[in-house]
């Protein structure tokens, strides 16, 4: 890896594109007063010409000399990274499982594409989806392809025109916050869908508000620092806005008001976090894309994404595997279990495992984890075994409690 770092930062000082534009741009602008000088008295063009010449000649060469760095230096960019990434045969199997859900696939690709924001280049795959179904059943179909594609609108292979403009007003609202550090759209979204937030527990409109409040603090569209113009504005913005939230975030209001009898000297405040926080907009634009996503019953992050970000991961340990099998002449027989762990990024596990300390058994639906009011946790079935009559002690703990004190966790 070092020899593909050492090679990129000596390519990244070859390439000197400004310099070879600085040598466009002059052969153009010879040209052109020549051919001015030319059009004036065409009596000077044999003259014009051969002045012409050596300034032309020598730019080119230059031109010539800087793409052969270039080249030079992709040349030796592309070795390092074939050496270090070799070409290796992807592990294959007997059990192709998506070879039999193409239209699973179809909706996977549909999706990624409009949660990028690639909303034309889905609507091209919706309608080629549609052609090709149409001549599956050009025998049986009654309707034109463009009818057939409204018609796999209303099944689950691909999302429905709603969803389409669910995602529309999505990257209208992030464009909006990350381009023009406007927040009002994201602000009215979150209060036009309050109650269903606010069920999840989010606080979405806290921290839009309170991101508000900072960039009304530090002047605004101007952003020139903190101002009595900045200060004045964002206190009257306080004044309007944030009795709502009281007193659920008292304390973080409290920190935001108290913040300006610091102005003068706020990098060494205790709210310097609060007030120069590079990173805020892009956390508050994550945050905002996690519940827009959620409301409509979506991961924050593309299936496909995920999926394809986990296989690369898996790929080496699936090649080791691969390779073994064969030297051993050995099969893995189980089709829904790999004989390895693939050590995947926190983020990446979705499905926590409850073991109960009591019966040594996972979690399912049908016997959740359960809360004891002493915090301990055991399945719900080891529950009913260890209670006897209305009461019944903790196996970790003397506590007692009532067994229908007990709650369940959602993991």
């Amino acid at each position: 890896m070092e020899l593909v770092q050492k090679e990129h930062d000596r390519l990244s000082k070859k390439i000197n594109a400004a310099q070879g534009l600085k040598s466009v741009d002059s052969i153009i602008d010879l040209l052109q007063s020549a051919r001015n000088t030319i059009a004036a008295d065409p009596s000077q063009a044999a003259i014009t010409l051969a002045k012409l010449q050596n300034p032309v000649k020598s730019s080119f060469d230059s031109i010539n000399d800087s793409l052969k760095e270039t080249h030079s230096g992709l040349n030796k960019y592309s070795k390092s990274l074939d050496k270090l990434f070799k070409d290796r045969p992807l592990p294959n199997t007997e059990h192709d499982v998506l070879s039999s859900q193409e239209h699973l696939i179809n909706r996977a690709i549909a999706m990624h594409l409009l949660r990028e924001g690639q909303f034309s280049v889905a609507a091209t795959f919706l309608s080629e989806m549609a052609d090709k179904k149409a001549i599956k059943k050009q025998q049986e179909a009654e309707t034109s392809a463009t009818d057939n594609a409204a018609s796999l609108l209303d099944i689950d292979e691909v999302p429905s025109g709603e969803v389409r403009k669910q995602f529309a007003t999505m990257y209208y609202i992030l464009h909006e916050l990350k381009e023009n550090n406007n927040l009002l759209p994201a602000i009215q979204w979150s209060r036009d869908n309050k109650e269903a937030l606010e069920a999840r527990g989010s606080n979405l409109e806290f921290e839009l508000c309170r991101l508000q409040f900072v960039w009304l603090f530090h002047g605004g569209h101007d952003q020139q620092g903190p101002s009595a113009g900045g200060r004045q504005a964002a206190l009257e913005y306080a004044r309007r806005e944030f009795h709502s939230f009281l007193p659920r975030y008292l304390r973080e209001v409290q920190q935001l008001l108290g913040a300006m009898a610091f102005c003068p000297n706020l990098q060494d405040s205790p709210y310097k976090n609060i007030f120069n926080n590079p990173s805020a907009w892009s956390d508050v634009a994550h945050a905002f894309t996690r519940e827009f996503c959620s409301l409509l019953g979506l991961s924050a992050d593309s299936p496909l994404y995920v999926a394809a970000t986990a296989g690369a991961i898996a790929l080496p340990t699936l090649l080791k595997l691969q390779t073994i099998m064969k030297a051993k002449r050995t099969e893995w027989t189980t089709e829904n279990e790999l004989p390895v762990e693939i050590p995947l990024p926190p983020s990446y596990l979705f499905h926590s495992i409850f073991v109960c300390p009591v019966s040594k058994e996972q979690s399912t639906d049908d016997n959740p984890p359960m809360m004891m009011p002493c915090g301990h946790v055991i399945a719900e079935e080891s529950l009913k075994r260890l209670c006897k009559g209305s009461r019944f002690k903790c196996p970790y703990c003397p506590s007692e409690s009532h067994p229908r004190e007990a709650r369940k966790v959602f993991l």
